[in-house]
C-alpha cells in the first residue's frame, strides 16, 4: 500500500515531478505550497521518495543543490491520473545520469515556468501548476516537428469573474546555448507549424470537412510566441534578438496573427512578466507586457 496522501500536496508534488521533469527543493516548494515552511515540502519528498515514487541528484557545483524527478514507477502512477493522461515525460527523465545532463536546460525552464506562476498568483489571475505543459508534439510535415520547452495556459482575472481571457503561449528558452541563427531557426518552424495543414492517405478535403491547419485541432488562436533570453549578457541579448527580427522579416503575413515577442530572464525575474519587458521581434523600439492583446489574438 502507498502511503502517500493523493488528495492533495503528495499527488501535487508527484504530479508537477512527472509533468516538469524536475526541480529543486525550493522550486517545488514554490509551486507547490509556499504559504508552509519549506520543510514541509522536505518531508513530503522524502516520503515520495521512501515509496520509490521520486529520485534525486546532488548538484556539487551549485552548493550541493538537490534536485528531484520523477522515477519510471511515479511517472507511471501519475499518468494515470485524469489531470495528466496522455502527457508522459521522456523514458530518459528518470534516469540519474540524464537527469544530471540535462538540468541546467530543465531546472531554467522550471525556473521560467515559476516566474509566470508567481505573477499571476500576485496579480490574481489563474495559472495552476499544471497549467505549465513541457515539450508538446506539434507535427510540421516530413517527420518534422515543433516541440517548444513549454506551452502555458494563463487566464486574465479571477476564476469566475467578468471580463477575463484566456491566453496560451509557446515558451522557449534560451541559455546562449545555441548560435542566434539556430535560435531564429525556430521561428521559421513557428510558421510552418501556422500553415501546416495534414494530408490523410485517402481522404480528399469536402465541404462539409475542408481542410483545416493542424493547429485549430488544438486551440482557437494560434498560441503567442514568448522567447525568453539566459545565459549571455545585454550584447548577446541584442544579438538574439537581432537574429529574431532577420528571420521575421519575410513572415510578415504570419506576424499579423501571431504576436512574437522575446525578453531577458533577468527582466523577467527582477519586474515579473506582465511588466512591459517584451519586445516584440517585428516592432523594434517597443516594450509590452505579455498579456497585453496582440493581433489576432484575444
Amino acid at each position: 500500500m502507498i502511503g502517500v496522501d493523493v488528495g492533495s500536496g503528495d499527488r501535487l508534488a508527484l504530479g508537477v515531478l512527472a509533468q516538469y521533469r524536475m526541480a529543486t527543493t525550493e522550486q517545488l516548494h514554490r509551486v507547490i505550497a509556499p504559504e508552509v515552511r519549506v520543510e514541509q515540502t522536505r518531508r513530503r519528498l522524502a516520503r515520495l521518495r521512501e515509496e520509490g515514487l521520486v529520485g534525486r541528484i546532488t548538484l556539487p557545483q551549485a552548493g550541493r543543490t538537490r534536485v528531484w524527478f520523477p522515477t519510471a514507477y511515479g511517472v507511471q502512477l501519475a499518468c494515470e491520473w485524469p489531470e495528466l493522461r496522455g502527457r508522459r515525460p521522456s523514458r530518459t527523465v528518470s534516469d540519474p545520469t540524464a537527469v544530471r545532463l540535462k538540468a541546467g536546460h530543465t531546472l531554467t525552464v522550471t525556473e521560467t515556468a515559476l516566474v509566470f506562476l508567481e505573477d499571476a498568483r500576485r496579480r490574481g489571475d489563474v495559472c495552476e501548476p499544471l497549467d505549465w505543459i513541457p515539450e508538446v508534439h506539434h507535427p510540421i510535415g516530413n517527420r518534422e516537428a515543433v516541440v517548444p520547452d513549454a506551452l502555458l495556459y494563463y487566464r486574465r482575472g479571477s476564476v469566475g469573474g467578468e471580463g477575463g481571457s484566456m491566453l496560451r503561449a509557446f515558451v522557449e528558452v534560451d541559455r546562449a546555448t545555441m548560435g542566434p541563427e539556430r535560435l531564429a531557426a525556430k521561428l521559421t518552424a513557428y510558421e510552418r507549424l501556422h500553415r501546416y495543414v495534414p494530408v490523410v492517405p485517402g481522404r480528399r478535403p469536402t465541404l462539409r470537412e475542408p481542410a483545416v491547419e493542424d493547429w485549430r485541432r488544438r486551440y482557437p488562436l494560434f498560441p503567442r510566441i514568448l522567447f525568453v533570453l539566459d545565459g549571455t549578457g545585454p550584447a548577446g541579448v541584442e544579438n538574439r534578438i537581432t537574429a529574431l527580427r532577420a528571420a521575421a522579416r519575410p513572415l510578415a503575413p504570419f506576424l499579423r496573427d501571431v504576436p512574437v515577442l522575446a525578453a531577458p530572464l533577468a527582466d523577467l525575474l527582477h519586474h515579473g512578466p506582465s511588466a512591459p519587458v517584451w519586445r516584440p521581434v517585428h516592432e523594434p523600439g517597443q516594450r509590452v507586457g505579455w498579456t497585453e492583446p496582440g493581433r489576432g489574438q484575444a
